[in-house]
């Protein structure tokens, strides 16, 4: 909350079914437990159904197609799943968008070697936004010396689908982060923090394990690596990085940067009846913070649960 925070979708990332609903019960317990902190409004599965060459660092042993007796025991089973990730171009990919649009599951494009056809294919069955930009996303690609378009151009070319982009300065550069504002803007875009758990501790850097990833990575730059330093493993940014990086690093005005982390990301999972703007009749969420946007002042529902004098 002190970064700016007064709602949190946590993500389970690819493990084992077991881990899954584990983990799917303990944050039922904690939805229900939270007192003086963040709502909880549900939660992201990114993963395990992913396509292998775009798994970056998702645990490769744990990486997947979509088996159906096992989504669907989730699905059935368990209330408070939000949204899921998936590869759509997966043998039964399709299938499972199907019982996932049922149960209102949100979905998203995340982690996908998918071509053109196959993304319009999942907008028509119901996915609407693309998990992390340019991040496991594959782009224009060589097929018997043809080039296809992939998630990157649909995305831009779909003019509904939205799209989450790490806006922590080191995911995407300067370039592309003005390049995706001024093809899909504001109302398009999703800042996300994709942060791990030791995201917002302080002195960070090092080799540290990480319960996120379950593994070992590293923390050096400001963004987490995989300890051989091929990829990233997630980010420690927090909220209020983002719109700082927005505003800063890709010359957007203050008042578009909050938009994308508050009222867009809340019309993209429903929630804007109750959150994403200061309007009468809503939860109360509000943060005052100055022109380095350094917050000072949380409040959730009406009540203060963070002060700085």
């Amino acid at each position: 909350m002190q970064h700016g925070s007064t709602s949190i979708i946590p993500t389970i990332s690819s493990t084992s079914n077991d881990f899954i609903k584990k983990s799917l019960n303990n944050i039922k317990k904690a939805t229900l437990t939270m007192s003086n902190g963040p709502n909880i409004l549900g939660v992201h599965l990114e993963g395990p159904y992913f396509a292998i060459n775009q798994r970056g660092a998702q645990a490769q042993e744990y990486v997947r197609n979509p088996i159906k007796g096992e989504y669907l025991y989730i699905i059935d089973n368990f209330d408070n799943i939000l949204r899921w990730s998936l590869a759509p171009e997966l043998p039964g990919g399709l299938e499972m968008a199907k019982e996932l649009k049922k149960r209102g599951i949100y979905m998203s494009i995340g982690h996908s070697d998918a071509l053109f056809h196959e993304v319009i294919r999942a907008y028509e069955c119901g996915f609407t936004t693309v998990t992390h930009l340019y991040s496991c996303t594959s782009t224009v690609r060589r097929v018997n010396a043809y080039r296809y378009a992939g998630i990157i151009e649909a995305a831009f070319l779909i003019d509904d689908m939205m799209v989450e982009i790490i806006a922590d300065g080191k995911h995407l550069p300067s370039s592309l982060l003005k390049l995706v504002y001024k093809i899909k803007g504001p109302d398009r875009i999703c800042l996300v923090t994709d942060a791990i758990d030791v995201a917002g501790m302080e002195n960070l850097g090092g080799e540290i394990y990480s319960k996120t990833s379950g593994s070992n990575i590293i923390i050096e730059d400001e963004v987490a690596k995989l300890p051989d330093r091929s990829a990233f493993a997630g980010s420690v940014a927090t909220a209020d990085r983002l719109v700082r990086t927005m505003q800063k690093l890709a010359d957007i005005p203050l008042y578009q940067a909050v938009k994308m982390m508050s009222a867009t990301p809340a019309k993209n999972i429903g929630m804007f009846s109750k959150k994403g703007s200061l309007s009468v009749g809503k939860d109360a969420d509000i943060i005052i913070f100055d022109e380095n946007i350094n917050v000072s002042m949380v409040m959730v529902g009406g009540k203060v649960t963070f002060y700085k004098s």
